[in-house]
């Protein structure tokens, strides 16, 4: 399985519209060769730099299999596709935005391909999702950039 984004690329810098700094929009993302047997998807992006503990981004799952792209600035999800909480304790995406003179950070984007597809209530942690997925992972792909802030 591979994860890729039309705004950056493996280990380069995440640009600043996708920033706390900038418009605070997710990048737009895009996967192929997703298993045989996928019954959903689900990607976090978190940030294990984070200065007491991995900060989390995005929570996302239970895209159907049948979607291989996420749009920059996504509004409208499928009925199906349910959003957890990040570390801010929101529903949906908030951009890199790493204390000053920490250096870069490094944001991971995560996409799993399961076998299942989660049932969760909809103030669903990461941790909870994780929990859920145990045992469930056909593949995963990593798409990592860097951020440091202004």
């Amino acid at each position: 399985m591979i994860l890729n984004s039309s705004a950056f690329g493996p280990n380069e810098t995440i640009p600043v519209q996708y920033t706390g700094e900038g418009k605070n929009i997710n990048p737009p993302l895009r996967w192929q060769d997703i298993p045989e047997g996928t019954r959903s998807l689900a990607l976090i992006c978190d940030d294990p730099d984070a200065p007491h503990k991995t900060w989390d981004h995005w929570v996302i799952y239970n895209i159907p299999p049948s979607i291989a792209t996420i749009a920059e600035d996504l509004k409208n999800l499928p009925s199906e596709v349910r959003t957890g909480i990040n570390s801010w304790g929101n529903a949906g995406y908030g951009g890199p935005m790493p204390p000053v003179g920490h250096g870069p950070h490094r944001y991971f984007f995560t996409l799993y391909a399961l076998d299942t597809v989660i049932q969760l209530p909809d103030n669903a942690t990461k941790e909870d999702l994780l929990r859920e997925m145990k045992n469930h992972e056909l593949a995963r792909a990593i798409l990592m950039g860097i951020y440091e802030r202004r």
